[in-house]
């Protein structure tokens, strides 16, 4: 798959990167694909921040797949930094071709240059294969995660 290209995301790739997030029961309820007002609002505050990376696959001038890998500086695990995988998304003409597994891939080596010594994400318990590939990737289902909606 020498013909990828994963790259930060920029404005002109909102449309098909917001149409990935909504492209799923869960995502269909908390998305706006014909609003992409918020989701400018929210590039700018990603790119001025250097511990957000909000990437894209590109094929053949195509976005095809997404992801946010957030870098967190902590004092847990003697000030070990964490990152963390979040709006993992490929676009259902893609999936089952190992660009997920590339996306990760890309995610995990990025967290390594930025000397991360865990990466973590969460999926909703839904997402039962979600869960299998992340498995299948290395990593293991060790902790259960909360939320509060504000």
């Amino acid at each position: 798959m020498s013909d990828l290209e994963i790259r930060p995301v920029v404005e002109t790739d909102l449309d098909a990167v917001v149409a990935m997030l909504a492209d799923d029961p869960l995502g269909a309820q908390r998305e706006s694909p014909d609003d992409l007002t918020p989701y400018r609002a929210a590039l700018r505050r990603l790119a001025d921040d250097p511990n957000q990376h909000v990437v894209v696959a590109v094929r053949e001038g195509r976005v095809v797949g997404t992801l946010q890998l957030t870098v967190v500086p902590g004092l847990s695990r003697r000030g070990a930094i964490r990152s963390i995988i979040e709006a993992v998304r490929i676009h259902a003409d893609e999936r089952g071709s190992g660009l997920g597994t590339q996306l990760i891939q890309w995610a995990v080596d990025e967290s390594r240059r930025q000397d991360c010594q865990l990466v973590q994400l969460t999926s909703d318990v839904t997402r039962e294969d979600a869960h299998r590939f992340y498995e299948r990737l290395g990593f293991t289902a060790s902790h259960v995660g909360f939320k509060l909606a504000l």
